[in-house]
């Protein structure tokens, strides 16, 4: 009999590891396999909750590392339950302030880590499995001195609406998550944090919890899309309706930026 899992990505913190604590109370499996670069917070994810874990430290920008995920599903007799797509990050700078190899490194990650996990995990997938992938509600919109990382999102939300109409004959659901800021440590990592903010205003900066108790609703709900929030909802909106050179000359206005790469 095939063991029932779920499998997170990115649940050393921030909006991953929320989904682990309140998905661990919806859903009955056998077993959580966590996945993220940081091993000693897996460690400690995996002894506070009330259920078997698999930790599984993998950078999953790295072609090795997900094949390693893929051999060992292909030696375990699993079933895949629910595929949450968390891992991802962003920079926020001038686009000719970010260097190649970190470009990559996010494009990767943010889109070809998610496509990947996905190819590999649909052979144990069956009907009444759901995946959710974290886009966000940038991915509505290009977003100057936050480009590659809204681009991304882009895809991921394309993609991942696209793919639920495709994998509807299978029963198995796919929902695009797209929050707009959200208390997580996505700033540490975004920000140069040798300088000042590149960014003055957010808005409204949402805590995870809420967010992701949406997004489960919403999954379960077979929704393939999950907002979270008025401002999201109004910004998004917004961006259907009005030309996109009005909306990114706002947001340049907004943030007191004019191109420059040198940010005063």
């Amino acid at each position: 009999m095939s063991k029932r899992i779920i499998v997170v990505t990115g649940a050393s913190s921030g909006m991953g590891k929320e989904f682990v604590y309140q998905i661990i109370k919806k859903e009955s499996v056998d077993e959580i396999w966590l996945i993220a670069r940081r091993k000693e917070r897996l460690d400690q994810l995996a002894r506070v909750i009330s259920i078997k874990s698999k930790v599984l430290s993998l950078d999953l920008s790295s072609k090795e590392d997900l094949n390693t995920y893929k051999v060992m599903l292909e030696k375990e007799n699993v079933e895949i339950v629910i595929l949450a797509n968390c891992a991802g990050y962003g920079k926020i700078d001038h686009y000719e302030n970010i260097n190649h190899e970190t470009t990559m490194n996010m494009m990767n990650l943010n889109m070809k880590a998610i496509v990947t996990m996905i190819d590999y995990s649909l052979p144990y997938m069956v009907k009444g499995s759901k995946i959710m992938n974290l886009a966000s509600c940038s991915g509505y919109l290009p977003i100057p001195y936050l480009n590659v990382y809204a681009a991304s999102k882009a895809f991921v939300l394309n993609y991942s609406r696209a793919l639920n109409r495709e994998l509807k004959y299978r029963g198995i659901h796919v929902l695009a998550v797209c929050p707009y800021w959200v208390h997580t440590e996505f700033f540490k990592r975004a920000k140069d944090q040798q300088s000042h903010d590149v960014f003055r205003f957010y808005g409204k900066i949402y805590q995870a919890q809420p967010v992701i108790n949406k997004a489960i609703k919403d999954l379960y709900r077979q929704r393939d899309v999950s907002l979270y929030g008025i401002i999201n909802k109004l910004q998004i909106f917004l961006v259907k309706i009005l030309p996109m050179n009005l909306v990114m000359n706002v947001w340049l206005k907004i943030q007191n930026l004019h191109g420059e790469k040198n940010i005063k």
